[in-house]
């Protein structure tokens, strides 16, 4: 599975910018795609991840802010992101999870990320 990501770009606080990422898997579903962050100096931290299903989990504080969606192209995911903070500059990396039967475990895959930079 190939992730590319594309929508970074550097906005003044308070505007919205829109990621996107189209995975690259044939013939099924992802189970999980999503989106992590790593600020300078910091740890990857979660943004937001959402299920085949439809079920969304946000990193703390986020939600209400960003909003993740998949859309009905197979195997894509977006992150608006609105109201953004200096605080939210980042790396964003897109993340898929996905259960391999082949291999019989859960296999994750990352993107090469993308800037997104806030500025006050």
């Amino acid at each position: 599975v190939q992730l590319q990501a594309s929508g970074g770009g550097v906005v003044q606080a308070g505007g919205s910018l829109r990621l996107s990422c189209a995975a690259s898997a044939d013939g099924f579903s992802i189970n999980y795609l999503g989106w992590y962050r790593q600020a300078a100096g910091k740890q990857r931290e979660l943004v937001a991840t959402i299920t085949s299903g439809g079920s969304t989990k946000y990193g703390d504080s986020l939600e209400g802010r960003f909003t993740i969606s998949r859309p009905n192209i197979q195997n894509s995911v977006y992150l608006q992101m609105s109201t953004l903070r200096p605080e939210d500059t980042a790396v964003y990396y897109c993340y898929a999870r996905h259960y391999s039967t082949a291999y019989g475990k859960w296999m994750d895959y990352w993107g090469k990320g993308t800037q997104v930079t806030v500025s006050s």
